[in-house]
């Protein structure tokens, strides 16, 4: 888990976080596939295709991948953070994130499982920001530079232990109370347009991507969702006859029923070219029967 993380966290210094964050779902693909390979776990027929559109959406999105402004040192990387729409995003953050613990949870956190999973994606997009800010602080550190003495690396560093705190605390209370088969697909939605968000209003990585690829991100990123939801939604669910809608049901019953009306009725090569026995023995019945009646 520790080597996972430090390529996840390599991963956000050297690529757009729009692209990386979606690609997490690639985890779960490669969960799915051990498991069934070491575990005798059995994907079923929605967890197969939920890969297969995991796959898919992930390529799409790598193709059309956006591009991020250069932010090369901390300097530049404090011109972002102050930059007014996102000071504006992280106090919207800030505020429902307080809004959702103190006022929401009580009341809806054990009903509703968007309450708690809002709270680690909303705190989850600023990780995410900071991640990027100690990556940029690692880099100079190892080219030399006096980034120890620079406060912003250590502010970083305090925000980003305090976001995945909260983001810890309350995953883990949503997995408490509901099954994780509703949480991860939901959270991984929301922890991800989160993120994306984030990273548009800070890194502007939208403002000069064309069309084509702006709907081919959105496009990949609808299809991991699809793919997501269904390998987790439907995990436990069997694939019968049963489940396929009522047209294809009955057509499967009349097939089913010509079959057997095929089977019931031979064809005239199959029939025998002698009589059985039985209808031998009731045809001397009815000659010993006319013969009675003649005499």
């Amino acid at each position: 888990m520790g080597v996972g993380e430090a390529a996840n966290f390599a991963a956000y210094v050297f690529a757009p976080a729009t692209l990386v964050t979606p690609l997490g779902a690639l985890s779960v693909l490669v969960s799915a596939v051990l498991s069934s390979t070491f575990l005798n776990e059995q994907l079923n027929v929605h967890g197969k295709i939920g890969c297969i559109l995991s796959i898919l959406g992930s390529t799409v999105m790598v193709i059309h991948a956006p591009q991020e402004e250069e932010v090369s040192s901390l300097e530049s990387m404090a011109e972002k953070l102050k930059d007014p729409g996102f000071i504006v995003f992280a106090v919207c953050v800030l505020v429902s994130s307080l809004l959702l613990i103190f006022v929401a949870g009580p009341r809806y956190g054990r009903s509703n499982v968007l309450v708690y999973v809002l709270v680690c994606s909303a705190i989850g997009s600023l990780s995410v920001s900071c991640v990027k800010g100690l990556g940029i602080a690692l880099k100079e550190l190892f080219a030399g530079k006096p980034v120890l003495k620079e406060p912003l690396g250590w502010v970083l560093l305090v925000c980003l232990v305090i976001c995945i705190s909260v983001q810890i605390n309350y995953l883990n209370k949503a997995l408490d109370i509901f099954n994780t088969s509703v949480v991860t697909p939901v959270y991984y939605v929301l922890f991800t347009t989160a993120v994306m968000t984030c990273s548009a209003i800070l890194f502007k990585e939208w403002q000069h991507m064309v069309l084509d690829n702006i709907i081919g991100t959105i496009s990949g990123f609808l299809t991991i969702v699809c793919g997501i939801f269904l390998l987790h939604a439907f995990r436990d669910m069997p694939f019968t006859p049963d489940l396929l809608p009522l047209f294809l049901q009955q057509s499967r019953a009349d097939l089913h029923a010509s079959w057997r009306s095929t089977d019931r009725h031979q064809s005239c090569q199959h029939r025998p070219l002698l009589p059985s026995e039985d209808k031998g023995s009731q045809s001397a019945e009815e000659e010993e029967e006319e013969e009675g009646e003649d005499v």
